[in-house]
Formats: C-alpha cells, sequence, structure tokens
C-alpha cells in the first residue's frame, strides 16, 4: 500500500495503527508521521508524539510539564472508568500516579523487588529455559513444525512470573490465557465487548492474587509476594492489599505479553541475520548488544496506553498542547528516528556494544522501557530471560527454520504474535534467491520482502532467503518475484552450507573489533559481503 495515499490526509493515526494496511510493518507509517506529522492530534482529541526527541523529552518531563489523570479526571479520559473494574486496577497502578504518592509506592516496591532480586532468578530462568527447550526437542529433531511463540516465548515468561510470585504454574497458566483480552480492553480504541472481556479477566486476576497475599501471610516463603506482604524491621511503611494487588496485575500486564513478543522478534531476528548471530556465542556484553538492538528495533508496545495529562500549554514542532490534553508517545517511532539512531531500520547490534543498557554508542537512549519517573520496573527481569535464553537456544538449535510465516495478532498496541511456526533445517543446504538489480529495475534496494525469511542487501540488489525450508522458501521466493521482477531477474542458488556454519563461532568482539565489525557494515550500508 502506497503510503502517500494513505496518509495524505491522515485523521486519526491510531486508527491507521490498527488497520490492516499496517499490522505487519507499521515503521513507513511512523516515518511518514515523523517526516509530515510529528504532533498528531488524532480525531479523538489525544495527541500522539513521533520523534524520538519530543518523546524522550516528554518520558522526561513527567511529574513535571506532564501529570497522571486525577481521581476526578478519570471518566474524562475513561468513559467507563466508573463501572469498569480494569479502568480502576489501571488508575489504581504505579504508572498512573504521580508524586508524592508514586514516590512512596515505588519505593515500597523497589525495596523487594530490585537488581539483587532478580539476579538471584537467574538460576531458575536458566533451568526453566533449559526445560522449555527440552519440551520443544523431540519434536525439531523428528522434522516437525514446532510453535516456537506457544512452547517457548509465551511459556517461558509465565513460568519465571510463577516463580516470581511463589505461585503453582498451573494456575500462572491460568491467569495468563486473560492478559491478552485485558491489554486489548485497554486500548484507547477499545470495543464496549473488548472491555467487558478485560473486566472478566481482570476480576479472575483480582480474586487470585487476593487469595495468595493471604497464603503468604500466613506461610511466607522466598518469593517477591512473601517479601512485599511482610514486614521490613527498617520501614513502618506498607503496602494495602488493595495497592498490593493493583501492582501485582500491572506487573503481570506490564511484563508478560512484551516479554513473550520480545522473545519472538529476537528469534525473528536471529533468523532473518544468521551473521549477526555471533553476538549470542560470546561475552555477556555481546549478548547484551544483541538484546538491546532487538527492543530498539521491534519495541514490544508501539505506544503509551497511560493518558499523560499536559500541566500547561506546551509548544512542540510548532504545534500548541493545549493544558489538560491527552498525550501519548509512539515509543516504536522514536526507536527508529533517524536523528537519534544512524541507518534504523537495519539491525545492528554494535550500536549498544560496551554500553550502559538501553543506550546507545552515540548516547541515545532506547525507549522500549520508557524514561523517567515512570522507567519500566520489570526492565531488568525481561532483560535478564532473554539473555538466558537466546544464546541457549541458539546453541540448541543452530539450524532453527521459518517453517511458515509468523501469524501477527491484530493489535495496535502490542506487536505481538499469534503463532511462530519453526523446525530445523535440512544440514547443509540453503537457498539464496538472487535479484539482478539491472533485470529488475530498482534503484538502490531489492524490491523483494518477506519479513523473517527474506534479508535486503543495498545497493546490488540482493536479497538472501535465509533460514526457511527449501521448497517454502522457493515457492515464497517465485511468488513475489513474479508480482514484483521480471522473471529473467530472479536466480536460484543452493550451496553446501548456511551462513549459520560460515558466521563466525569465535567469542563476541572486543570494542575494537566491534567498531570494524561496525565500519564494515556501515560502508556496504546493507550491501552484500562477498558471500552468496
Amino acid at each position: 500500500m502506497d503510503v502517500q495515499e494513505t496518509t495524505a490526509a491522515c485523521r486519526d493515526a491510531f486508527a491507521e495503527l490498527a488497520s490492516r494496511a499496517w499490522i505487519n510493518d507499521p515503521y513507513p507509517f511512523m516515518r511518514w508521521l515523523r517526516e509530515h506529522d510529528p504532533v498528531h492530534r488524532a480525531a479523538s482529541g489525544l495527541f500522539l508524539l513521533s520523534r524520538h526527541a519530543d518523546i524522550y523529552w516528554a518520558l522526561k518531563a513527567t511529574g513535571d510539564a506532564f501529570r497522571g489523570p486525577a481521581p476526578g479526571e478519570l471518566a474524562r479520559y475513561f468513559p467507563h472508568a466508573a463501572t469498569s473494574l480494569s479502568l480502576n486496577l489501571l488508575a489504581s497502578t504505579l504508572a498512573m500516579k504521580d508524586p508524592p504518592a508514586h514516590t512512596r509506592l515505588r519505593r515500597l516496591i523497589s525495596r523487594d523487588f530490585n537488581m539483587s532480586q532478580i539476579d538471584n532468578l537467574r538460576p531458575s530462568i536458566a533451568r526453566i529455559v533449559a526445560a522449555r527447550l527440552d519440551v520443544m526437542a523431540p519434536a525439531l529433531e523428528r522434522g516437525e513444525a514446532v510453535d516456537l511463540h506457544r512452547e517457548f516465548a509465551l511459556a517461558l515468561p509465565m513460568l519465571v512470573f510463577a516463580e516470581l510470585f511463589g505461585m503453582p504454574q498451573d494456575d500462572m497458566f491460568g491467569l495468563a490465557a486473560g492478559i491478552g483480552a485485558i491489554l486489548e480492553g485497554l486500548s484507547p480504541h477499545a470495543s464496549d465487548a473488548r472491555l467487558a472481556a478485560a473486566d472478566v479477566a481482570s476480576a479472575r486476576v483480582k480474586a487470585y492474587f487476593g487469595g495468595l497475599i493471604q497464603r503468604k501471610r500466613t506461610d511466607p516463603r522466598h518469593d517477591i509476594v512473601s517479601m512485599l506482604v511482610g514486614a521490613h524491621d527498617d520501614d513502618a511503611d506498607t503496602l494495602s492489599d488493595a495497592e498490593l494487588i493493583s501492582m501485582l496485575w500491572g506487573m503481570l500486564l506490564g511484563g508478560f505479553a512484551t516479554t513473550a513478543a520480545t522473545i519472538d522478534h529476537a528469534v525473528l531476528a536471529m533468523l532473518a541475520y544468521p551473521e549477526q548471530r555471533h553476538w549470542l556465542q560470546g561475552d555477556a556484553m555481546g549478548v547484551k548488544a544483541f538484546v538491546e538492538e532487538v527492543l530498539r528495533c521491534d519495541a514490544p508496545a508501539m505506544f503509551s496506553s497511560i493518558p499523560r495529562i499536559a500541566q500547561r500549554d506546551i509548544e512542540l514542532g510548532g504545534v500548541v498542547i493545549p493544558k489538560n490534553a491527552d498525550v501519548r508517545v509512539l515509543i516504536a517511532s522514536g526507536n527508529r528516528d533517524p536523528d537519534a539512531f544512524a541507518d534504523p531500520d537495519r539491525f545492528d547490534p554494535a550500536r549498544f556494544y560496551g554500553t550502559s543498557p538501553g543506550m546507545s554508542t552515540d548516547g541515545k537512549i532506547m525507549l522500549s522501557f520508557g524514561h523517567g519517573i515512570h522507567f519500566c520496573l520489570g526492565a531488568q527481569l525481561a532483560r535478564v530471560q532473554l539473555a538466558e535464553s537466546l544464546p541457549r537456544l541458539q546453541a540448541r538449535f543452530p539450524t532453527l527454520a521459518l517453517a511458515e510465516q509468523p501469524i501477527r495478532e491484530p493489535s495496535a498496541f502490542l506487536r505481538t504474535f499469534r503463532a511462530l511456526p519453526v523446525r530445523l533445517r535440512a544440514p547443509g543446504v540453503e537457498m539464496c534467491v538472487l535479484v539482478d538489480q539491472d533485470l529488475c529495475g530498482t534503484s538502490g534496494q531489492c524490491v523483494l520482502t518477506l519479513p523473517g525469511t527474506f534479508r535486503q542487501r543495498e545497493p546490488d540488489g540482493v536479497a538472501e532467503v535465509c533460514g526457511a525450508t527449501v521448497p517454502q522458501a522457493l515457492h515464497a521466493a517465485a511468488r513475489l518475484a513474479a508480482s514484483q521482477c521480471p522473471v529473467a531477474a530472479i536466480r536460484v542458488i543452493e550451496s553446501e552450507a548456511g551462513d549459520g556454519e560460515r558466521a563466525s563461532t569465535n567469542s563476541a568482539p572486543s570494542p575494537a573489533e566491534a567498531q570494524r565489525l561496525a565500519a564494515r557494515d556501515q560502508c556496504n550500508s546493507g550491501g552484500h559481503d562477498g558471500t552468496v
């Protein structure tokens, strides 16, 4: 679909992002917003910021230029706030609070839910990862397809939360089944039916956590819920049961579906860019760089669902945001802003090598976990799950490949998946589809696209099929090529070893080597490195 045709008279970016046209690839539309309407006023009156600088400033200014809605204002921003359990729970979460209430609640939660507590979970997370890989292995080794989204990406955070909260695994699986419904109900464009479904799921979660708190109070264990309900000799302040239920509800919503989506995107990055897998085969800094780049390239939550209310008239980019306006930020667009990240559509872990978490080598902040006083409490937990799972997944199944194209959920808010079918590639066979630029008439880039399977390389017009089974790759390539290129432009090559085998098996590069690799890739600008 032509971006200019779609956006020439864009009245509501939220509605556009929810349309089928942009579910698989919303980034061209986000680029248009940044360039033509970076401070967008939707038909509903909501403002949407899409440039990195504006988003970063707005997140940092929360508590000053912006605030959360006061209890008496909820009906203005959430028309069903008086009757919806989900919206009332949302209103009581940490993300909706302003100082000093926010300061108090964050301190009480951070007292126990901290870096040390999360790092103590690493052995348990590693054990859960190994167990899930064991579950997948028999079917994969028989040559069958496995839904990695269901068997691994969803299962891992569910089991980690069960460990964190000190609850039976089956109970967590039961609660997690309703998380998607709750998140959809909290979307700015949710229908009454979706909100009703969210309330049913929220009631189940609330009742379960209420019972869990009572059990932990009488029989405490070594888990976060027991710590949060326990007494602290150095702190007389405690969380009420209502506050704790709201916090647990918010933690589950904020860290379950988003972590699963990031695992899915990380696996797709491993398959689409096998030459970058060396980052997962070395030291912790290399793994961290790969994880941060996945989070930047595909932010699991595209925009903020929490209202940020302007405390005064604010001018951004020549647009005046009036006092009391509801402002949201398009996180995924800020992460792809070329003014913040050079060549932003290119997957390049080197930009995060040797830096603090979330900061690029250019000193720019990756926005997927937010910023300022509402920075995601679960950021470290998500990072640990990714860091513990991706190298093990790569080592256990080095020939993992797509069995079919992934199926995405039709969500404007979360870039989540319904299915991610994978299988093991037959050893010793790789198929490459090469497009002759002169014959197909492209100018600077290949016209073939198939997310997760094709890797485009510019400027020589070469597209490679990576990590797909041979028949499926051939058929998919032929269908796309026939519709976009003359038949004479297509050549199919089979080689003895795949990119996975050609990729370096050395440990992650030193900073100097990382810079050399980055410089090589910058010079090529995504160009062919000579291998076929």
